[in-house]
């Protein structure tokens, strides 16, 4: 696990010596942003009001294409919460379903060792604990 660790240091002189003393202020679980789902949340959020207003759609119009209710629509711009039906619902009204076709595609391979050996590699079923 990554993290930051905040310390705050003190010198003080004490007869030939000085004694470092080491404050934790605070130890934060360090998490990059495209990693965190609670940024990656507000992100969509964000781009879906975005795109709304682009369309030139208040928050009732969009409401009334998708069939979501308008508080879940002021809830998902202001807490980045929605549940995974209404995000498609909106996703359709607003005409971008092409990114969820993307969510959990092939692998991108950068040679062609990556392909023949995915090919050749047996189709998994089920997970395994490790």
């Amino acid at each position: 696990t990554n993290f930051i660790l905040t310390l705050q240091l003190t010198l003080y002189p004490l007869n030939k010596y000085i004694v470092i003393v080491a404050n934790i202020i605070s130890v934060n679980d360090f998490v990059p942003d495209d990693l965190n789902p609670v940024s990656i949340a507000k992100g969509i959020a964000l781009r879906m009001k975005e795109r709304r207003l682009e369309l030139n759609q208040t928050q009732q119009g969009l409401a009334n294409r998708s069939g979501v209710s308008l508080g879940t629509l002021k809830r998902f711009e202001s807490s980045s919460e929605i549940s995974l039906k209404n995000l498609l619902m909106v996703a359709v009204a607003l005409d971008a379903t092409e990114e969820f076709r993307l969510l959990f595609s092939h692998q991108q391979f950068t040679s062609i060792d990556q392909v023949l050996a995915m090919k050749s590699a047996k189709k998994r079923k089920r997970g395994r604990n490790v």
